[in-house]
């Protein structure tokens, strides 16, 4: 499962694909009076290579109006969204994660994008991010990336270790033990305790759930006995196999495993280049000893993974709507496109997915098989309220302190059914 170093190759590729991608905007259509379109996109997924173009693109399609981009932070992201989508001084377009779509484009935020929706992919588009961003029957939010996680290893601690990719989920835990026994002063496997997306598998494999509809009600499900066996394995990995923080968050987590300090990580794909190549672009120690596989499910095969990713809309107060729309569309154009896959984003259109990853075929296989088990939250416009909290962080903050599972869970629940179900 090792990889040779492709961000050369990938640096090389974008280069090539920015270069011959200009003029590749909206194309046609009536000229929107010129303006100042401001695009909030969130954390640094987005990679500079897509930045760049899509502002070159926008002005070269828009003259006269320029295109400015505001990076914005996940933390606190949906109470700044709610403020400013409905300030007099909002964003034109807009990130969001896919579980907090559904917030915005029931509460009439966003502008209805269904004119357009063809331009931007119609049936090409990923039907689950789809569904995320629409809300009666119409588009609000466009699927703009996804990302299903997978586990990177470093074979040389594996091998030293004694240990073999693992088949299955109990495997998996059985393994991130021993590694941390074997390897003093390294995470088995690093699991901060605030990184509650990758706790959701362990409990999706054990046949549990988060909430689920009831005669129209909400009915979480964190304290069944399928959903505490799940945390229960989480709990393990967290006290005996991993040393990240009790209150970290997965933010830059392949920082301790690029420094050899952590074993195992599982980590969105597009993680893979920045544990390969440092800050300057320039190849890591790791690039050799990097292995990665998709997280084995309970039986085999693999376990079903939080599908993260982002959906993008446009404001529904946006001074310039018609330029909104033009960014929207060179940002859910085919060139825009391939320069996200090409760093290991999982593109918005199904025809670009044999894209991701390029340069590692191998890696691409892995994602591919994570991505066709990945789940998401529940499918409530509430859902981003449980998120805005910080409700799940805070739980297994408590579940990583060693902290009574089945209570903390109970408790929990009733969180979740009083947001959901008020």
């Amino acid at each position: 499962m090792n990889k040779k170093l492709g961000a050369l190759a990938l640096l090389g590729a974008s280069a090539v694909v920015l270069a011959g991608c200009a003029g590749g905007g909206t194309g046609g259509g009536s000229t929107p009076e010129a303006g100042e379109v401001r695009v909030w996109l969130v954390g640094t997924d987005t990679p500079k290579d897509a930045r760049d173009y899509l502002k070159k693109t926008f002005e070269a399609d828009n003259p006269g109006s320029t295109l400015v981009i505001e990076e914005q932070q996940w933390t606190g992201l949906v109470d700044k969204l709610t403020t400013s989508l409905s300030s007099s001084d909002t964003p034109d377009v807009v990130e969001m994660g896919n579980t907090q779509a559904a917030a915005f484009t029931s509460s009439g935020a966003l502008l209805d994008l269904s004119d357009i929706q063809d331009k931007l992919g119609g049936d090409d588009l990923l039907p689950g991010f789809v569904t995320a961003g629409s809300w009666d029957g119409k588009l609000f939010a466009a699927p703009y990336y996804s990302g299903a996680r997978v586990v990177f290893y470093n074979t040389a601690q594996y091998q030293t270790a004694g240990v073999s990719v693992p088949t299955t989920l109990d495997e998996y835990v059985a393994n991130g033990e021993k590694l941390a026994a074997a390897l003093p002063g390294v995470s088995g496997v690093y699991f901060p305790g605030k990184d509650w997306y990758n706790a959701l598998p362990f409990i999706w494999e054990n046949g549990g759930e988060i909430a689920v509809q009831k005669d129209g009600k909400w009915d979480a499900q964190l304290s069944s006995d399928a959903s505490v066996k799940g945390i229960e394995q989480v709990q393990e990995l967290m006290t005996k196999a991993s040393l990240a923080p009790k209150d970290g968050d997965e933010t830059e987590a392949w920082v301790p495993f690029r420094t050899e300090k952590a074993a195992t990580l599982s980590a969105p794909s597009w993680a893979y280049w920045s544990i390969v190549a440092d800050e300057d672009k320039k190849p890591t120690a790791l690039a050799d000893t990097t292995g990665y596989f998709a997280l084995p499910g309970k039986d085999g095969g693999a376990a079903q993974v939080f599908a993260g990713g982002s959906n993008v809309g446009i404001a529904a107060k946006s001074a310039h709507p018609e330029l909104a729309k033009s960014a929207l569309e060179i940002m859910l154009s085919d060139d825009y496109q391939t320069i996200l896959a090409k760093a290991g984003l999982v593109p918005a259109k199904k025809s670009l997915g044999g894209d991701v990853a390029a340069a590692t075929p191998e890696l691409a296989k892995v994602i591919a098989d994570a991505a066709a088990n990945a789940k998401l939250t529940p499918a409530s416009p509430k859902w981003a309220d449980v998120e805005a909290k910080g409700l799940l962080q805070d739980f297994f903050v408590q579940v990583a302190n060693g902290g009574d599972v089945k209570a903390l869970a109970t408790k929990l629940d009733t969180q979740i059914e009083d947001i959901l179900n008020g």
